[in-house]
């Protein structure tokens, strides 16, 4: 049945004594909406301007494919804000062990929103705080509350479809920074087992857009879509497609999205069949992921946290990103390819985090490719590639700064074929490099060197250069947050400018042909016959 009726709700000037079928007879409070059965087609409209404090919104809506339900502002003024304050308690239960037997699997969370077992639904344009502390309660104290600005449960309804959010605006949300797989963040989408799942089906999504939404001052996780009960089907090396498509989530895409000082983890699709990460920016992330802050987790671990990865995902994209300033730890990086198979990065930047540029992270990470990305002053180790499978690293610009190796030390025994890349080292004097730290698995051919005494023993079509200046405009530039102009590269010029080759690049020209490339470098130029070294 369709209804497309429409509920107002204002804290202003609201009642809830009103239908709520008007702007004049709204109602005042989230707690006159949990009374409504919601119908396809409906819509619920908080009044901008209006404050929610102390109250949360919890929805079981489930709209159609040709009448979805909305959940939106309007008037003028500000966000309709949710100050949840640690309301809106729910128990969460995945229903047995997660993947990692010490994570913890079941407990009591506050969420400001609550989609549960909802489907082809929008949430837009709202703000959502969850943070005051309970009295005596610590920030890192090990039993903390869990706290969620948007979580989002599928259990038992089946795959859920067409889930929205965009335009929302999370900050100060303090949850649990040691229960890494409760629904602690700023947005948080997990997957738990039906009561009975032969009669309801293999709970799953299908259809996430997650868009343009800020999500600033949250712990643990900035986004997190896609764990799921089902871990234990995620188990082989490569991934068969059926496998993930049927127990795993599908159609989920994450871009335009702000994060900004996270405790833990930026974005992470979780058990995804061809998740897509573009256009996203991430600033400050793994904020609480050290000693200082990270003292009471007891047998959960988890003391590590990275800005863009996925997690057992078949053929998850990440491309058009910028991640920078990612705190140390023991990950600390941009990016990171973990457990999956055949994870893309392409079109990146990084810049300035503390950990590196990418991870290739553990035994079941598996046909990752690295292309057309940009680093620019990524510390500690350039690549990280921890026991992997393999990585394809071809035609990327790496700028290293003063006393950095390319392999992470301490951090290795991973496979990597590294080509068509361009080296530049921007120490005051040439740096003897060990590009094969702790792996002979690391195969580099054709790559153009700058700034080094050696080179890999294997690249006999090493192209050797003394200065930066003869290979790139402008060394060791690129913006900070450079947002919307990131995806305008293909203009006539562009923020990235000083990344170009120069005219007389010892670079043009010189790169290998290498199948399924991408077509494309880092500005949009379509590869020709002559193809070039590097990603710009």
């Amino acid at each position: 049945m369709t209804t497309n009726r429409t509920f107002y709700v204002s804290s202003q000037n609201g009642n809830d004594t009103n239908p709520g079928d008007a702007p004049d007879r709204a109602f005042r409070s989230l707690a006159r909406v949990r009374d409504i059965n919601f119908q396809p087609g409906d819509r619920l409209l908080l009044e901008r301007g209006s404050v929610f404090q102390g109250e949360f919104l919890h929805l079981t809506a489930r709209g159609t494919a040709e009448a979805p339900i909305l959940v939106d502002a309007y008037g003028e003024g500000p966000l309709p804000a949710i100050h949840a304050a640690g309301s809106g308690l729910w128990y969460q239960n995945y229903g047995g062990h997660l993947d990692n037997v010490v994570h913890t699997w079941k407990g009591y969370v506050s969420s400001a929103v609550l989609l549960y077992d909802a489907e082809y639904i929008t949430l837009r344009n709202l703000e959502i705080t969850n943070h005051p502390q309970l009295p005596g309660e610590r920030y890192n104290q090990g039993d903390r509350m869990n706290r969620t600005g948007v979580s989002v449960i599928a259990k038992d309804c089946g795959t859920l479809h067409q889930i929205e959010l965009d335009h929302l605006y999370i900050h100060h949300v303090e949850g649990n920074v040691y229960d890494k797989h409760l629904n602690n963040g700023g947005i948080y989408m997990s997957v738990s087992r039906p009561q009975d799942e032969e009669k309801t089906g293999i709970a799953r999504y299908d259809g996430v857009h997650i868009h343009h939404c800020r999500v600033e001052d949250c712990r643990r996780w900035g986004m997190a879509v896609g764990y799921t009960y089902q871990h234990d089907k995620f188990t082989t090396l490569e991934l068969p497609d059926e496998v993930v498509e049927k127990y795993g989530s599908t159609n989920v895409l994450i871009e335009h999205n702000s994060l900004k000082n996270i405790g833990g983890d930026g974005i992470t699709p979780m058990y995804c069949f061809r998740p897509l990460v573009q256009y996203n920016v991430s600033e400050n992330i793994a904020l609480d992921m050290n000693s200082e802050v990270y003292t009471e987790a007891g047998e959960r671990q988890g003391m590590t946290a990275a800005a863009m990865w996925p997690w057992k995902c078949k053929t998850a994209i990440f491309q058009f990103n910028e991640a920078y300033s990612t705190f140390f730890n023991q990950d600390g990086e941009a990016w990171d390819a973990d457990s999956g198979d055949g994870t893309i990065y392409q079109y990146n930047y990084s810049h300035d985090n503390a950990g590196g540029c990418i991870m290739f992270c553990e035994g079941e990470s598996v046909n990752n490719i690295f292309r057309y990305n940009l680093s620019v002053n990524d510390g500690t180790g350039t690549i990280t590639p921890v026991r992997n499978v393999d990585a394809h690293i071809y035609n990327n610009t790496f700028y290293i700064p003063e006393g950095v190796p390319f392999i992470r030390p301490g951090m290795s025994e991973g496979g990597i074929l590294v080509e068509n890349n361009i080296f530049l080292y921007a120490g005051r004097e040439p740096k003897r490099e060990e590009w094969h730290h702790q792996t002979e698995k690391a195969v580099y051919r054709n790559n153009l060197y700058c700034n080094y005494q050696n080179v890999p023993r294997e690249d006999d079509q090493a192209i050797i250069v003394d200065s930066a200046s003869e290979v790139i405009v402008k060394p060791g530039s690129g913006p900070v947050r450079a947002g919307e102009e990131t995806n305008s590269r293909e203009e006539k010029t562009t923020v990235f400018d000083g990344c170009r080759l120069c005219k007389d690049s010892p670079a043009r020209g010189r790169g290998k042909t290498i199948e399924n490339n991408g077509g494309k470098d880092f500005f949009g130029n379509l590869l020709g016959e002559k193809k070039d070294l590097g990603a710009c």
